[in-house]
């Protein structure tokens, strides 16, 4: 990349004005996605410079409340949900919201009512705010099936059925890679203009990587094909180098590092957490998503990642997700295993 060209570019591609692009490809369109998704990235921004200013503003520590999943809520958790919800109904295009925080999904008032589910982890990773770790905003988007009467069954939809997903992540810049369906496309916020710029177009994942991400303090509990593979991530019998680890425990870090350089993040299944820690809707789905738009595979060790049909709204997933000769391994892994029984 020719940085000092990019010093001087005066034709900058917004994040507003790529949608609006995209918008033009299909003529019968009002607007409304484009809408949506400027209040998602109004949000973004809003929680951006919360992340920035956190320690001088109070913000680090413990609000004193636990969320739906049992994990103390921090203060920046709890303005971050709030930023979002706010922002979504008031975009007046969305009928149904799912948050990691929330218990129960919210749907918005008949009178704002509008044809999007958005399904969204507010602030992901916030186990690492206080002390500088990089964090993000994890979302799906979907379309209702019946905006004048939205049910739960309308969001408890195989993640194929995505329209759009993204990530923003809070960082030493602040980043917003987005998929609408036609590739992947990486935005970085110009904090002088307040604008995100595009700075990554058409993403595209290595098909083999030198990266494996994974929580090796969970290794004594992985079942045999896990085992097998990190095993062979080390001490490769083929001659190739061993894979490097890369493990940071914000999923929106690695798995954007795994984006761009590839290899792969894996987060099993293990004896403690038998149906896997990470929940399908709001971090397997939008994640999962991103990788097959940009070439890669997402796996759960049982099927595709984005074939699985959640039961709950805080349902939770094993995954495996990055470069395609990476999960095509672990795939043979687990199929071998499924043979042996």
């Amino acid at each position: 990349m020719d940085h000092a060209a990019d010093a001087h570019r005066t034709d900058l591609m917004t994040i507003t004005r790529h949608v609006l692009n995209e918008q033009t490809k299909y003529p019968e369109s009002r607007g409304d996605f484009t809408i949506l998704l400027n209040h998602i990235v109004l949000g973004c921004k809003f929680v951006c410079s919360s992340v920035s200013k956190a320690g001088l503003a109070k913000l680090f520590g413990l609000a004193g409340e636990t969320n739906i999943q049992g994990e103390e809520q921090k203060k920046l958790d709890v303005l971050s949900n709030e930023v979002f919800v706010k922002a979504l109904i008031s975009s007046g295009r969305t009928c149904l919201l799912v948050s990691e925080e929330d218990e129960e999904a919210i749907f918005v008032d008949q009178s704002k009512r509008g044809k999007y589910i958005v399904v969204f982890d507010p602030l992901d990773g916030s186990s690492n705010i206080d002390c500088g770790v990089s964090i993000g905003t994890i979302f799906g988007i979907y379309m209702v099936k019946h905006k004048d009467n939205p049910t739960i069954d309308d969001v408890l939809q195989p993640g194929n059925n995505l329209i759009a997903a993204g990530y923003s992540m809070y960082g030493s810049s602040c980043t917003l890679v987005l998929s609408t369906g036609s590739g992947v496309n990486g935005f970085t916020l110009d904090p002088y203009l307040g604008e995100f710029i595009l700075t990554h177009p058409d993403i595209k994942i290595p098909k083999k990587g030198k990266i494996y991400s994974v929580n090796e303090g969970n290794a004594k509990n992985w079942d045999e094909p896990t085992r097998k593979f990190v095993e062979k991530c080390k001490f490769p019998t083929d001659g190739s180098p061993p894979k490097s680890l890369r493990y940071i425990g914000s999923m929106v870090a690695d798995v954007h590092r795994t984006l761009l350089y590839g290899g792969i993040f894996l987060y099993p299944a293990d004896k403690k957490s038998p149906n896997g820690k990470l929940r399908v809707l709001y971090e397997v789905f939008p994640m999962s998503y991103l990788m097959e738009q940009a070439g890669g595979q997402a796996f759960t060790g049982k099927q595709r990642a984005l074939d699985l049909v959640p039961g709950k709204i805080h349902e939770r997933s094993p995954v495996f997700l990055g470069s395609y000769d990476d999960v095509e391994e672990i795939k043979a892994l687990y199929a071998a295993a499924g043979a042996a029984k």
